[in-house]
This record gives structure tokens, sequence and C-alpha cells, in this order.
């Protein structure tokens, strides 16, 4: 007699880059599954984590190239859920986190279906962190903003315009190709010499930083060649950083000069 497949789907937040920083229950539920399905942003390096019989499959999404839609990765996920068993469904840094986590989980859902959430580390505040900025700070920032510098419509948040006005850390995902239009906001606010990082490849081998103020950041980008994909962090804590305190003051004396 055929044992009976038993559908189960965990989402895994496979954190910011840095494969050690998965979580100890992210690495068992990959132990336990049948199928991985991964996206761009998930370390490959975690996959070991998963029984090499396990199928691994691909499923990410970068700017002008998308292995599969949403609604494709939905359906991939339902498939192999009711063919295979256990589903684990890696996406880089956290689930529920600008990661369509939410969605993946009521469609999976409404086909009855046991679903499991693994939250990750976000790259919104781990990659910052392993730069030495603190985004909330004693005397210097009493809150902050994680914002998507995209939106479905492929627009600019409005958010971003309301964060420019706070006196807020301001930290925004996906927001590269929107830089031009993230610096016209912050110096309609009259806040052209509030300090700007911008991570790219955060906590991975491929790091690059580029810091300035926000009247120098775009010069900064262009002779760092920094690019997506890249974490920007707005606010007066860039300059708390030690680790950064280099780089910070290099950049403010070619501004002088």
């Amino acid at each position: 007699m055929l044992k009976k497949i038993q559908p189960i789907v965990t989402l895994v937040g496979a954190g910011p880059g840095d494969p050690d920083l998965l979580t100890i229950k992210g690495a068992k539920a990959l132990a336990e599954a049948n199928v991985v399905l991964y996206d761009a942003l998930a370390n490959e390096e975690i996959l070991s984590y998963a029984p090499k019989k396990a199928i691994k499959i691909f499923v990410g999404k970068r700017k002008g190239c998308h292995e599969y839609t949403q609604d494709q990765i939905n359906q991939l996920i339902v498939d192999n859920a009711l063919t295979y068993g256990h589903v684990v469904r890696l996406k880089g840094g956290d689930p529920f986190i600008f990661g369509r986590g939410g969605e993946e989980i009521d469609f999976v859902e409404s086909f009855g279906i046991p679903t499991f959430v693994v939250p990750g580390i976000s790259s919104s505040i781990a990659v910052p962190a392993y730069q030495g900025i603190s985004l909330t700070k004693r005397g210097v920032s009493e809150s902050f903003w994680v914002i998507t510098g995209t939106t479905s419509d492929r627009k600019l948040s409005n958010d971003v315009a309301l964060a420019a006005q706070s006196s807020a850390t301001v930290v925004i995902l996906m927001g590269m190709s929107k830089l031009s239009q993230i610096i016209d906001l912050f110096q309609k606010e009259s806040k052209g010499e509030t300090p700007v990082a911008i991570i790219q490849n955060g906590t991975t081998d491929q790091e690059k930083i580029g810091v300035g103020t926000i009247n120098t950041i775009q010069q900064v980008v262009t002779e760092n060649k920094l690019s997506s994909p890249a974490i920007i962090v707005i606010g007066e804590v860039v300059k708390e950083s030690n680790k950064l305190k280099g780089f910070y003051e290099e950049f403010i004396s070619k501004e002088i000069k």
C-alpha cells in the first residue's frame, strides 16, 4: 500500500546574505524538506542544509529577469506540496518583510495545506548592523522607517515623502532605481546634509559600501559603481558608526574641497 502524501509548506527566512545568519529552526526545516523553492536573494550555500535527494527549484526574481511570475510561484508551491509532501519556500531576509510571504501563505492555505513560518533576520536591520549602524540610538534617533523604494506598480512609495519629514532613520529597500527621486524629496525638506549609507550585497563577500550625504550620495554611487541589490540608510545614525567614520569623513572632506 502506497504511503499517502502529507502536503506541508514552510516559509523560511534565509536572512540577509551571510549563510551563517540562517536560524537554527530554518536549518531544521530545510533538513526535512522534500522540495526547496528558493529566491535570488537566498544564499545558495544554505541549500546544503536540505537533503541531497531534495528537489531544488530556483524561482528568483530580479529586475528585468524573472524566472517565474508570482502566480506561477504560488502554483508551484501547491503542486509540489501535493506531489512530494514537505515544501520549504526559502526567501531572502524575512518572508514577511517585502517578501510576499503573506500572499504565498494565503494561496497555499486556500487549498487546505498546512503552513508554517520560520522568521528570518531582515536585511533592513542586519545589513546596517554589520556596518555598525544602530538604526535607533539614544539622543540621535527614536525610531526608524523601513520602506520599499519601488511599489508593485513600479512607482516610488508615497511613504518616502512622509519619512523625509520626520527625524527618524529611514531604511529603503529596492530603491536604487529611484535614488534621484528619493534625494529630491529629502532636499525639499532641507535635509541635504543628512548622512546616507548605501550598502550593496550586505553581509556577503561581495559587499560594497558608499557613504556621503543627501547632496553627495549620487556622486558616491557613480564613483563606487554601486547598484542593486542595495539598502539605502538615511539619518544621523550613519555618522555615529565607528566602522564607517573613515568613509564618512573622507566623503565629507571631498565635499568641502
